[in-house]
């Protein structure tokens, strides 16, 4: 059988899917890679259907906090088993008035306010000026929008929207949030940068499906709750609508990935480096494009 091709990158809740979500685990392991190990790596099956689940902030909970994801390794390794599409999956808060808790949004665009977060897999090197648009892969997104549109869970469906990206692990000030809304940012969130633009890097499509987990900071006046998930800034009525939203994603991605499965790549992702191939600077192994890593790897 061919490896499956398509990764599925779970996020804020991939840890606590209810039994049977994702179907059979036939196998995982972690892998050593130059930046050093990635998260597990475990091959699904569901319903004859293969792919690859990777959990980016944990196993059996909230382990590792957007900051030390070890976005590189995690990339790294996907490459190496051969996967071409990435489906990532991201809890942000709503900045935008059209988003609410539950809502499923397509993100379309992408704002970088990151810090210290190794970025590039080219770090010394002449090469990796790479065009950041489309920024998520259009016929990813198409196929994702078909099988939303069939989801059983979730609330309404936007088909594009800004994500600004913070470094975390702290959530934002009610000041940083007006900024993020005049910089045109209409989600905010702190996983996608830089995975995406590493996955660009090595010519592995990518696109983010998001559930809305909350209002971020001074969207809506919400009373400070104790102990509670980001003190209150989820209403209690609509937490099982969330938790409802979460758990409809791996259905949605997996329908996709299974639509895309028989089709060759023919987009701007698959072809990113091209023009260090031609030029003859980079030839087909990826692992002689990278550049060790310098000092401590996260």
């Amino acid at each position: 059988m061919k490896p499956p091709r398509i990764l599925l990158l779970g996020g804020s809740g991939a840890y606590a899917l209810p039994a049977g979500t994702l179907g059979e685990r036939l196998f995982s392991r972690r892998h050593r890679t130059p930046y050093g190990l990635s998260n597990p790596v475990h091959l699904y099956d569901k319903d004859g259907f293969r792919f690859l689940f990777l959990s980016r902030h944990g196993e059996r909970g909230y382990e590792k906090t957007a900051p030390y994801v070890n976005y590189r390794a995690n990339i790294y390794a996907a490459k190496a088993l051969g996967v071409a599409r990435i489906v990532a999956w991201t809890g942000p808060g709503a900045i935008s008035r059209r988003y609410r808790p539950a809502d499923l949004v397509l993100p379309d665009d992408l704002l970088d306010f990151t810090r210290d977060r190794p970025a590039t897999f080219y770090e010394g090197k002449g090469i990796g000026f790479i065009r950041q648009f489309p920024v998520f892969c259009e016929a990813m997104r198409e196929a994702l929008r078909t099988a939303a549109k069939r989801r059983d869970g979730g609330g309404r469906l936007h088909y594009g929207g800004t994500y600004a990206c913070t470094g975390g692990p702290r959530l934002e000030t009610p000041a940083e949030i007006r900024f993020l809304a005049k910089s045109g940012g209409e989600l905010v969130g702190m996983t996608l940068c830089p995975e995406a633009f590493l996955a660009r890097e090595l010519e592995i499509c990518y696109a983010p499906l998001a559930y809305v987990t909350n209002y971020a900071e001074g969207i809506r006046k919400l009373p400070y709750r104790r102990g509670a998930l980001f003190e209150g800034m989820l209403p209690p009525a609509e937490a099982s609508a969330v938790e409802a939203a979460k758990n409809a994603i791996p259905a949605i991605a997996i329908a996709a990935a299974a639509a895309l499965a028989g089709e060759e790549r023919d987009c701007p992702c698959a072809v990113s480096m091209e023009r260090y191939r031609k030029n003859g600077t980079i030839g087909s192994d990826f692992r002689e494009w990278v550049s060790p890593p310098k000092g401590r790897s996260r």
